[in-house]
């Protein structure tokens, strides 16, 4: 399963809805979806350091907020700040144990351009 992470303007939320239903109707497991309304929402909340964290915790598999910042040669607060965020945007899943994975093979970043006038 991948995250699709896209720019869409507003009201494409349900196209989104539509086809992850198409999706589940065909057998298979629809990839997670995540729309901002323009690049600058997006790239505000993720961040170079957050999809540098999420390819880190991604190779490392299942850690603590604590080996991911020592991998990272990050602070800890920071990455924790980060993974906070990122466990409310969906990219990021907490475990029983406390600790925390990204549950997705990949993620895709699509902007769709304006249409030449």
């Amino acid at each position: 399963m991948k995250a699709i992470i896209e720019v869409n303007r507003k009201g494409s939320v349900f196209n989104a809805a539509r086809d992850q239903i198409a999706e589940t109707k065909r057998g298979r497991a629809p990839d997670y979806r995540l729309s901002f309304e323009s690049a600058r929402m997006l790239f505000a909340e993720l961040t170079p350091a957050r999809l540098d964290l999420l390819n880190t915790l991604r190779g490392l598999g299942p850690a603590s907020i604590y080996a991911l910042a020592k991998t990272a040669e990050r602070n800890y607060s920071n990455v924790h700040a980060d993974i906070g965020r990122l466990v409310e945007l969906g990219l990021v899943e907490r475990t029983e144990d406390d600790t925390v994975t990204v549950p997705f093979d990949a993620v895709e970043i699509r902007m769709v351009l304006a249409r030449a006038a």
